[in-house]
């Protein structure tokens, strides 16, 4: 298992904010001392090191040099399409990595809402880690009818988080209003059992990364390579899309947009340009991860999709209300 340092953004700097950097280098240690406790016979997850944990997570999927280039790669398509006017609000890696940085200082409670547990792994299989490692899917956005065909993003309803921590440990961090997870009474442990289950897990890591999967032991290479044929198929082909929307009607009170080709707009004319993430769809879902009974999601049925509860309760504009996952 490759350390942390290496799976992230580099030796870039993230600017003259000391305690911007304080805060970072606090959050690493916690997170390392966290990781000496998980380790330790007899641990039992309690609140404070779970809220580490999703933070940490948060830190990671925002900081890798992955994450950074993907930031730099939808900025480029942006500005190539929005023109010559735009051309000022381009950037390189290392802004990103600073823009990041900045993002997490002002969203560090982004998940803190979700449940969360430590699985371990009871197989003869690890799991395994990646150059981008900290995972953002959601089962629910990819198969309900409801949600397919909605982009999902970090406040989303259904939202599922992935962290592997050893070869025996990962956490797993999901929205509680759409999912269930057995844990082994009040110690915030799940054991896996399956391999089946591991192998659903590191798909994750296996369709994200952008070019490293990091193992312990190289006997497990070739396992590794056999996971990786099954689903290269799914791996997208593009980290995101751009929509381009021009202005097609308008009341006074309220403005509709209508998604075209970008060679129909006209110079001219009020345009929006919106990108959109794109997610992998595994091939399999690890068993432990259920649907909850009565579970909700909710919508103010605009553009804004399906969030969690605590996103609907924080945000303004039309009211939202709560609807059944599926």
């Amino acid at each position: 298992m490759a350390p942390v340092k290496s799976q992230c953004s580099g030796d870039y700097f993230y600017g003259d904010d000391e305690v911007l950097e304080a805060a970072i280098q606090s959050l690493e240690s916690e997170y390392a001392a966290v990781l000496r406790r998980v380790r330790s016979i007899g641990y039992e997850l309690p609140d404070h090191d779970k809220e580490v944990l999703l933070r940490f997570w948060w830190f990671q999927y925002l900081r890798t040099e992955a994450a950074s280039r993907r930031a730099v790669e939808m900025n480029e398509g942006v500005t190539a399409l929005a023109g010559a006017d735009a051309a000022g609000f381009s950037m390189g890696i290392r802004e990103a990595v600073q823009n990041a940085m900045r993002n997490f200082a002002d969203t560090m409670d982004a998940v803190s809402d979700l449940k969360a547990c430590l699985l371990r792994n009871k197989t003869d299989v690890p799991f395994v880690t990646s150059d981008d490692p900290a995972i953002l899917t959601n089962r629910w956005h990819l198969e309900s009818r409801k949600g397919r065909g909605h982009s999902f993003g970090i406040n989303s309803a259904g939202a599922v988080l992935i962290l592997p921590m050893t070869p025996e440990i990962a956490c797993l961090a999901y929205d509680g209003d759409v999912y269930s997870v057995s844990k082994k009474g009040k110690t915030g442990w799940s054991d896996v059992r399956r391999r089946r289950d591991v192998e659903a897990i590191n798909q994750h890591q296996l369709l994200t990364c952008r070019s490293n999967i990091f193992l312990k032991d190289p006997a497990h290479a070739e396992l590794v390579d056999e996971w990786f044929k099954k689903v290269v198929h799914l791996r997208p082909m593009t980290t995101h899309v751009i929509h381009y929307a021009v202005r097609d009607y308008s009341d006074g009170e309220q403005v509709r947009y209508v998604t075209v080709d970008s060679s129909e707009g006209r110079e001219e004319e009020e345009a929006l340009i919106h990108a959109q993430a794109i997610h992998a769809t595994p091939e399999i879902w690890p068993t432990l991860l259920t649907w909850r009974r009565k579970g909700a999601v909710y919508t103010n049925g605009t553009g804004a999709g399906f969030v969690r509860r605590v996103w609907a309760i924080r945000r303004g504009g039309p009211e939202y209300w709560k609807e059944r996952p599926r």
